[in-house]
């Protein structure tokens, strides 16, 4: 698949959102992102659970290593779950060869931003994981997730929210998403502004990849910059000519696909050192 179509299928299915009350929004978001993914790898056993009230999938190998990776999934705050990001969390389990924990928390406008971060503790403190990986705001909440620790775990963010998000720090427009979406969030969910908190690395080893095409990756190197500084451990990988929801086609798209799992693997070994 090329990006450009790409682009045309996945903003068509946003646009068709656009009148929908917020429910059934969510569910067309859930079937537009997982309609890019491919069907589970060989041998992947997949299962619902809850972990003290909240919902969690859980994507286990056919012979998984020690140690869970947390997932959180991307979605600007108000779209996404589990299902959304299905495809992504299952290559991860399948790539990294540990079993995945993918986290659906709860969203805005029902819930603050406080509450989707203590959803995803209270996983994280009940699995303990090796990992954490996340993207777009996933990626945001992974990192506030990691700030507190003592001894945070590797951490894998795919184009998170970092900095203050402001429209002086913000890259060029790009198609899936805008300067003026980015702005939106911000204004939506003001807890996310993290100019001060990002100053401080959330973790000593940490991944990251980003797309070309996305007014979130100039903060990002920034971000990396300043950690790096800091003495921080920090993988760093662009994938070319993409653009901001692409992890859901990494599968059908060449860029993506390699950058995706280079990623992957890099924070297997990780892991595996």
């Amino acid at each position: 698949m090329r990006v450009e179509d790409f682009i045309r299928r996945f903003d068509a299915g946003l646009a068709a959102m656009e009148a929908r009350p917020l429910a059934q929004a969510r569910c067309a978001y859930d079937r537009l992102c997982r309609g890019f993914a491919p069907p589970d790898p060989a041998g992947m056993r997949v299962a619902n659970s809850i972990i003290e009230g909240v919902g969690v999938r859980r994507f286990m190998p056919a012979s998984p290593l020690p140690g869970y990776v947390l997932f959180i999934h991307g979605g600007g705050f108000t779209l996404g779950s589990v299902e959304s990001h299905h495809g992504a969390a299952a290559s991860l389990a399948d790539i990294s060869g540990h079993a995945v924990v993918s986290v659906n928390y709860r969203l805005a406008p029902e819930v603050d931003y406080a509450t989707m971060l203590a959803d995803c503790r209270v996983v994280f403190d009940a699995i303990q994981p090796v990992a954490l990986v996340g993207d777009s705001a996933g990626g945001r909440l992974t990192i506030d997730l990691a700030h507190p620790l003592n001894e945070a775990p590797p951490l894998g963010l795919i184009y998170p929210a970092v900095g203050g998000l402001s429209p002086e720090c913000l890259g060029d427009d790009a198609p899936l998403l805008s300067r003026d979406d980015v702005l939106s969030i911000r204004q939506q969910c003001p807890a996310t502004i993290a100019h001060e908190r990002d100053r401080h690395p959330p973790a000593d080893r940490i991944d990251i990849l980003t797309v070309a095409r996305d007014p979130l990756t100039r903060p990002i190197e920034a971000a990396i910059a300043d950690w790096r500084h800091a003495g921080v451990s920090v993988g760093y990988r662009c994938a070319p000519h993409m653009v901001h929801a692409a992890l859901h086609a990494q599968a059908q798209l060449p860029a993506m696909g390699v950058a995706w799992q280079g990623f992957c693997q890099t924070l297997k070994q990780r892991l595996d050192g």
